[in-house]
């Protein structure tokens, strides 16, 4: 329920703080007072777009700011998903707008995206203005009332995950066919491929081992020298290396009796003739294997030369990405060779999924058009005082494909007198007429859901005198539902029978035009009624019927 507006800077309005209550309450004003400003900052804290142009002339920024009572609605889960501390009693939705064009949107202190807003705000207050009455012509609107009466939220949920299951696997199903039919067509091609690679028997780590060995075999006759010319230094007889060290080791062991100190010495020469022979055994080792075999290099060669040449007609950096070609090519191969049998279980799935959705369809029709007979019975009996003696309203519910919602198309008939044949409602009702349907919707859907805050923005249009009375008394039942009706209004019959009646005016003052709104006082209501019912010139009649309205 909201249970405080405050505005501050909306395009007339200075500053408005006004306390609203639950039961009926109506809201009156002249044409062009600032009403319809009203519903816009209500409309803004709803998540609607904003513009900066909204903001009153030489003001920084605007708030809007709104109090309401959640404590009947069960909506802690949705601000614990949120993260948004939870107040049932006092929930604060603030939205401030900047003459910069910024806009932020709060929920108890809490930022929010306008998202989330919207969200809240459709829980919160439903508005119902002339535009609204277009949604007689839509069929998701005509479904949702019905499903609404059938109460039949669960088994909707339950039919949408098998039909979003059933919409998934016909997606497979015809990719899958369309893989089929194209692998189909490049079959042979993509045979040639795997052949051509499975026959080049690639192997990962084959291209590096290769290339190091051409590097290597391309300079045999250089490696050669150098290995020769090595033996040569360390294993000559006459000054080879290995031979000299050696020398030197027996002469200096010599005399290390009598200088002790060529000891140490002695052990490193030792070392250094160990090492060093260590090292001319493996260069004399490396010069008897090292062959120069031209036959071999050609072959490397040749076999690195068709390893790039794949490489290039692949698009492949490497053989282990030409591999990953290869085993691919395989897999479509397979795929194809088994292609119909992995037809033929996807096909099964998707029949099985469409015989699921038709059952839980089938069950939804039935609590639908159990709902549809409820309808009909409730809106002819709620429209006949509404002064349509001979309406008739049918509820149509006929076959259709499954889709998102069922396999049903609904359509709402209507039919104000007895000679017309029953036609959609929206091509044959009057403007009023359809008004007058769309309040006994709400008023029914009301009575089976807990719609928090309902708004009707003049919806007494083309209606007056007993019609508008009944109308008036329809709103007041919903507010007596332990629901918040707010109607914005122009007749006194309605006006007379909220519980607060509030007016909204508009004035001129220095800074310009002012738009306020107030809650009337009982003298102030008399006088604001009987001015709706004999114009600015207040006549002693009117304030007696204004009394008689009001049943003072």
């Amino acid at each position: 329920m909201l249970k405080q507006l405050y505005i501050k800077n909306f395009t007339l309005i200075d500053e408005l703080d006004i306390a609203l209550y639950p039961g009926f309450s109506v809201i009156t004003g002249e044409t062009g007072a600032g009403k319809s400003i009203i519903l816009g900052a209500i409309g803004l804290l709803l998540g609607q777009r904003a513009d900066s142009k909204t903001i009153k002339q030489g003001a920084d920024k605007c708030i809007i700011e709104a109090h309401f009572d959640l404590s009947r609605y069960h909506l802690q889960d949705l601000f614990e998903e949120n993260e948004i501390e939870y107040d049932a009693t006092d929930t604060i939705v603030r939205r401030e707008l900047t003459a910069a064009g910024k806009s932020r949107a709060f929920i108890n202190d809490t930022p929010v995206a306008l998202s989330m807003l919207k969200d809240l705000g459709e829980r919160l207050v439903d508005v119902h203005s002339q535009h609204q009455n277009l949604l007689l012509n839509k069929q998701d609107f005509q479904l949702s009332v019905v499903d609404i009466i059938a109460k039949d939220q669960q088994e909707l949920a339950d039919y949408e995950q098998t039909y979003s299951q059933l919409q998934a696997a016909n997606s497979q199903l015809q990719q899958l066919k369309d893989d089929i039919e194209q692998n189909r067509q490049n079959q042979d091609f993509l045979q040639f491929q795997y052949e051509e690679l499975a026959a080049a028997k690639l192997v990962e780590d084959e291209q590096e081992e290769l290339e190091q060995q051409s590097e290597t075999m391309s300079h045999a006759e250089d490696i050669k020298t150098a290995l020769y010319e090595a033996d040569h230094a360390l294993y000559n007889e006459n000054y080879g290396g290995v031979s000299q060290v050696k020398a030197a080791l027996h002469a200096l062991s010599g005399i290390s009796k009598v200088l002790p100190k060529t000891d140490e010495l002695v052990e490193r020469l030792n070392s250094c003739h160990i090492e060093l022979k260590d090292i001319a055994d493996e260069v004399s080792s490396l010069l008897e294997d090292t062959e120069f075999d031209p036959a071999e290099l050609d072959r490397i060669n040749e076999r690195l030369d068709r390893l790039y040449e794949l490489q290039k007609k692949y698009h492949a950096e490497t053989v282990a990405e030409l591999i990953e070609q290869r085993d691919q090519l395989k897999l479509k191969l397979s795929n194809i060779e088994n292609s119909d049998e992995a037809l033929a279980e996807l096909e099964a799935q998707c029949q099985q999924l469409t015989a699921k959705s038709r059952q839980q369809a089938d069950r939804l029709t039935k609590l639908r058009q159990k709902a549809a007979k409820e309808i009909e019975q409730q809106l002819n009996k709620r429209l006949v005082p509404l002064g349509m003696p001979h309406v008739r309203f049918q509820v149509s519910i006929t076959a259709g494909e499954l889709g998102r919602n069922g396999q049903d198309n609904v359509s709402f008939l209507f039919s104000a007198n007895t000679s017309t044949p029953l036609q959609p409602v929206a091509q044959v009702a009057s403007g009023g007429e359809i008004a007058r349907v769309m309040l006994s919707l709400k008023a029914m859907i009301s009575g089976a859901v807990k719609l928090p805050t309902i708004i009707f923005d003049e919806i007494d249009t083309g209606v007056s005198g007993k019609i508008a009375e009944k109308m008036a008394e329809m709103m007041q039942e919903m507010g007596d539902l332990d629901r918040q009706v707010i109607s914005i209004t122009h007749l006194p019959q309605i006006a007379a029978l909220g519980s607060h009646h509030y007016k909204v005016s508009k004035e001129e003052t220095s800074q310009g035009t002012t738009s306020r709104m107030q809650e009337l006082t009982q003298e102030e209501r008399i006088n604001e009624i009987a001015q709706m019912l004999s114009g600015s010139d207040i006549t002693q009649a009117a304030i007696q019927n204004a009394k008689e309205l009001l049943k003072l």
